[in-house]
């Protein structure tokens, strides 16, 4: 039974409702690993420095100010005395309203407990936040004047006393309280610094908000002295001293931070635009992602570069790839790792390793644009892998490659989440500025390190900030990752000139006509992410509403006579395909110009397209007329095309015009291919076919290859592709968050563990039944028979102590149902499931308390 006041964690968490227990593990994941057996064991965890770290460091601002106050507040400290922390003496109407939501939350993160009149925070998380010598508090203030006292020698005290006009005492205990009412006593304290020199003032300035300690020499001056006698500043080491706590907070009037921030920096200012021209921009945006990954995949056709011994792609291999993209090498790592997390490329696993497309790359191409835009967008939301890495060096001074290892971020996910949530929360077609976002997610999710203490100076002025004792805000990954979110969002055409897209707020699963402000994750929790499926999910939805947007491919081209075609949009992927084998792209951007070149068109005649194919194709698809030239182009090329035939003898040349056979061999350009004639109309080389054929295009002729039979063949490049691959899976940001089927059962499971370690039992007749506390049960096998027969007849549930085939002892509420054949079947209030139990293995039984369940 609990006290109507806790006196431990473990006794407030019995006191919860199952909804407050099911929200403390939902909000700290990590207290669920394994599942507590029982509610002490729940208290125990949440009180450890791993979990407390975890918890402190996903409080906003605001709570995490208030747990700072509660580390230099009297402990237990009423509500009233951390309300004038936080509010100072002239009060503060905004830091009084959002105080019990502050409180509120901390109580919900188990990080504070009991009544308002006797609040105490967690002893780890007091400790990572309360000042000391080498670990500054945030709130910048120092010692109690009783702990800063501890080593002063008695008569040292009474001096202080007397020059201060307090009566002297006989023991160092009252000295240090009547100092300590003193230095609390705003009027007293007032009178006190009314006498102080200009230059010791001063001094108190400058170390007011910390740091608070400083260095005086041997030899202080006047000034320092008059500190010194009055105990205003109070030794902290051999030649250090530090200003008092209570002295700070008078000087500070009662705030124990400068600015309390108990509101979150409001999102402005905002643009508006028309909410169609966003979708339009974040429309065509999309189209281009579609096509740069396209070009990637068309670039790595054939295979990709090769694989770094360390992992991950060379920087002449990312500059190569960014120049062939025709883009930055840091929006090719972007891209490279987009493909890379959609599963649509991937090392090849050979013994010389290197990149390609993989399988599902085909299946990707072969998908309309709508659908292909969700799966990069599916893949892109879970991602951990993060692009602004690349480039940066790692731990050990080595610089992250793109495709590398080490560029998860776990945080990554949650921060993209929140970010999208954040623009979700403005009207169609809003945007603000990057900094005004950042702000905010600092103020939700401040960054947090614990870094060394520096020495204090050699006067006593402000020493060098050097980090809180617990978390301290920091911009570096968080804002990174946000920044780079923005980013992305804009390239993958999820946002338009900044502002969300429609499409985009159905990712969130926000509607898209609506606008309701999503409020900020609950101090302590985590914005969650979405997980693979979900992400696939969503995407989905939003490509739906994409597509409508997106422009439809075109069948046709327009020929000019110049040589060259230009699609004044895109075109059909069988058409882009052929038009990108018979001609070169010349460039890009919202028309494709294409030029014809003889190589070109030999290409194409390579592919086993005729001349008559190839101007059958270009009447098709032109809207303009053919140009005499390009059909001249076309018709000289194929004229001389195949007219000169290679095989293999090692190689072989044949022409019916022997002529030509003998201009070649007079061509000195042909010594390297080593000819000779065998016949009239065949000449044999010492060379490879291949090389043969580089060697006579090499001399502007046009010779084809054949088979053995005579044929010609068709020569056309085979994909390379590797073999089966699956994506990279995320790297999660610390324990999945639970859903309610968990959260359910483990709720149940540690009530009733709570229940059999708890719950009070009948004193066994004989002494042997009683357990010392916190020990198994111990009865005879002809007790525990006994009890166990009994409980089945008047249905009472009974204590056992159990001991399971791997050794583990445990404590169990049961409700025994049947006995027989050495088993006793019961229902176990602590698994809330219907077992068996051996009984050679129950080491006791004791029966219940009537009022126990």
């Amino acid at each position: 039974m609990t006290t109507a006041t806790p006196r431990t964690l473990a006794e407030e968490l019995r006191t919860r409702s199952d909804r407050g227990l099911a929200g403390l593990l939902r909000s700290r994941p990590d207290l669920l690993n394994p599942v507590p057996g029982d509610l002490t064991q729940l208290a125990t965890r949440a009180g450890t420095r791993a979990s407390v770290v975890r918890a402190v460091e996903r409080l906003d601002t605001f709570a995490l100010q208030t747990a700072e106050a509660l580390a230099v507040a009297p402990d237990p400290c009423p509500y009233g005395t951390l309300a004038a922390l936080m509010a100072g003496d002239a009060g503060d109407e905004a830091v009084t309203a959002a105080l019990p939501g502050a409180l509120a939350a901390l109580r919900a993160q188990a990080l504070v407990w009991g009544p308002d009149d006797r609040l105490r925070l967690v002893r780890t998380a007091r400790e990572l936040l309360a000042p000391s010598p080498t670990r500054p508090s945030p709130t910048g203030l120092g010692p109690t004047v009783a702990e800063a006292t501890a080593g002063m020698s008695p008569g040292r005290l009474q001096e202080v006393l007397a020059a201060v006009d307090l009566p002297t005492t006989h023991d160092p205990v009252s000295a240090v309280a009547a100092l300590t009412a003193l230095f609390s006593d705003r009027a007293r304290m007032a009178a006190l610094l009314d006498t102080a020199p200009a230059e010791a003032v001063a001094v108190l300035d400058k170390l007011l908000w910390g740091p608070p300690y400083g260095a005086v020499t041997d030899r202080p001056a006047a000034h320092l002295q008059w500190l010194l006698d009055r105990g205003l500043l109070l030794p902290a080491g051999a030649r250090n001293v530090a200003l008092p706590r209570e002295a700070a907070l008078h000087l500070r009037a009662g705030r124990a931070h400068r600015v309390p921030e108990p509101a979150p920096p409001a999102l402005a200012p905002t643009t508006a635009r028309d909410p169609q021209l966003v979708d339009n921009a974040a429309a065509g945006q999309a189209f281009t992602a579609l096509a740069t990954v396209e070009e990637l995949l068309k670039e790595w056709d054939l295979g990709g570069p090769p694989v770094l011994r360390a992992g991950g792609l060379s920087v002449r291999d990312l500059k190569r790839t960014a120049t062939a993209l025709d883009t930055t090498e840091q929006l090719a790592a972007f891209w490279l790792e987009l493909a890379y997390a959609a599963g649509l490329i991937a090392s090849d696993g050979e013994a010389d390793e290197r990149y390609a497309a993989t399988p599902a790359a085909e299946e990707w191409l072969q998908l309309p644009d709508h659908e292909r835009w969700a799966v990069l967008v599916a893949a892109w939301l879970p991602a951990t892998r993060t692009p602004g890495v690349v480039g940066t060096a790692d731990a050990k001074g080595r610089a992250l490659a793109a495709l590398g290892p080490h560029l998860d971020r776990s945080p990554a996910p949650e921060v993209r989440h929140r970010v999208l949530t954040l623009l979700a929360t403005l009207a169609p077609g809003t945007s603000v500025p990057e900094p005004t976002l950042l702000s905010r997610l600092r103020w939700e999710r401040p960054l947090r390190a614990a870094a060394p203490a520096a020495q204090p100076p050699a006067s006593p002025t402000p020493a060098a900030p050097d980090g809180p004792a617990g978390p301290a805000p920091a911009e570096d990954l968080r804002s990174r990752l946000a920044q780079g979110a923005l980013a992305e969002a804009e390239l993958l055409g999820v946002t338009g000139r900044g502002a969300l897209a429609t499409h985009g707020r159905t990712l969130l699963g926000t509607a898209p006509a609506a606008a309701e402000a999503a409020p900020a994750p609950e101090a302590g929790t985590a914005a969650t992410p979405l997980t693979p499926a979900e992400a696939t999910t969503t995407a989905a939805r939003a490509a739906i509403l994409l597509a409508p947007l997106l422009p439809e491919p075109l069948d046709h081209v327009l020929l000019q006579a110049d040589l060259t075609a230009v699609a004044p949009g895109p075109l059909h992927r069988p058409l882009a395909e052929a038009l990108g084998v018979l001609a070169d792209v010349e460039s890009k951007g919202g028309a494709t110009v294409y030029r014809f070149t003889p190589a070109s068109v030999r290409r194409a005649l390579d592919s086993g397209r005729s001349a008559a194919d190839l101007q059958e194709f270009l009447t098709t698809h032109s809207r303009t007329p053919v140009p005499q030239p390009l059909a001249y182009l076309v018709d000289d090329v194929a004229r001389k095309h195949g007219q000169l035939r290679v095989g293999a003898a090692t190689a072989y040349v044949r022409c019916d015009d022997d002529a030509l056979l003998a201009e070649i061999l007079a061509d000195r350009r042909a010594a390297a291919l080593r000819l000779r004639r065998l016949a009239p109309t065949v000449l044999a080389a010492q060379c490879a076919p291949e090389h043969l054929l580089d060697g006579l295009r090499a001399m502007g002729y046009a010779p084809a290859a054949e088979s053995a039979a005579g044929d010609v063949l068709v020569a056309r490049a085979d994909s390379y592709r590797t073999p089966p691959r699956t994506a990279p899976a995320p790297v999660p940001d610390g324990p999945p968050p639970p859903d309610r089927t968990l959260l359910e059962a483990a709720v149940r499971a540690i009530r009733a563990g709570d229940l059999a370690a708890t719950a009070e039992r009948k004193p066994a007749a004989a002494p042997t039944g009683t357990p010392a506390p916190g020990a198994l049960p111990r009865t005879t096998s002809a007790e525990t028979l006994a009890t166990m027969q009994a409980a089945v007849l008047t249905s009472s549930p009974v204590w056992i102590g159990y001991v399971n085939a791997d050794g583990a002892a445990s404590q169990r509420v049961i409700a025994p149902v049947r006995v027989e054949g050495g088993y006793v079947t019961a229902y176990d209030h602590t698994s809330d499931e219907v077992r068996t139990y051996p009984l050679h293995r129950i080491t006791g039984v004791s029966e219940l308390a009537d009022d126990a369940v």
